[in-house]
């Protein structure tokens, strides 16, 4: 079994160490992650120059890019070869609910599932508890390479795992969720530069506005590890026939 890891926090980031260090002997695994942090960079693809993958280390490449650029350069060359899974990961704090429309976290892991690879992203909701964190990736890693039949996901979808950052005494085990929404971020926060330009700093996202029972947010908040089947299918089906009727209207009416 070989694994590709992926990150979106950098080649350095301890999260990704972590994931490295608890994977040592689970299976050989190759890291392909960003130079530096790239958090919020969603699904974005560097088109407007070349990427300079660099070997750091011996199975670890830094690619000056985004987390989709890294995995789209793995499974397109720079591994010998092709993995069994994709892992994204550890991050430095939650994906929760809207969070996974801009996580370069859960963009890695997609990448990787475009591409044919069964995908997990994987972040901790905090900085703190890496020993937690490491031994419910060595747990469901070694479940997934032991019987991959239990876990046979339709294409273009992938897992969005959230571990609670409590101490490992503390984990109370594991729920299947659905996201969650948040509350949208207050406004960019106006700060006047050294020159007396004004620039803005992105808030932090908003705090939960849906997240009862059965959602990402409350297992989080209740100690268990958040375990979310993701798909890639935006397509609101249930409006399909209201769309088609205005259309029709539309189409009935002269210009």
């Amino acid at each position: 079994m070989h694994l590709l890891l992926s990150n979106d926090d950098g080649i350095h980031a301890t999260g990704l160490a972590t994931l490295a260090t608890a994977l040592q002997g689970v299976a050989d695994f190759t890291v392909v992650a960003p130079d530096r942090n790239h958090s919020g960079a969603s699904n974005s693809l560097t088109l407007s120059r070349p990427l300079l993958p660099r070997e750091v280390e011996p199975g670890y490449w830094s690619v000056d890019g985004t987390p989709t650029d890294c995995v789209h350069l793995a499974l397109h060359g720079l591994m010998q070869v092709q993995p069994d899974l994709v892992i994204s990961g550890i991050n430095h704090g939650a994906n929760l609910g809207d969070d996974v429309l801009y996580s370069g976290t859960v963009a890695a892991a997609t990448e990787g599932r475009f591409l044919g690879r069964p995908a997990l992203a994987i972040s901790l909701a905090g900085e703190t508890h890496w020993a937690t964190a490491a031994a419910v990736v060595h747990q469901l890693v070694s479940q997934y390479l032991a019987h991959p039949e239990l876990l046979n996901l339709p294409a273009r979808s992938l897992l969005n795992i959230n571990i609670p950052d409590v101490p490992l005494f503390a984990l109370k085990g594991y729920r299947t969720t659905r996201l969650g929404h948040r509350n949208p971020s207050i406004p960019p926060i106006a700060t006047q530069d050294p020159r007396g330009q004004t620039r803005y700093w992105i808030a932090p996202q908003g705090e939960a506005a849906e997240g009862g029972p059965g959602t990402d947010f409350h297992a989080i908040a209740e100690g268990y590890v958040s375990v979310t089947p993701l798909q890639f299918d935006m397509t609101r089906h249930t409006h399909l026939d209201q769309v088609e009727q205005w259309l029709d209207f539309c189409n009935s009416t002269p210009s």
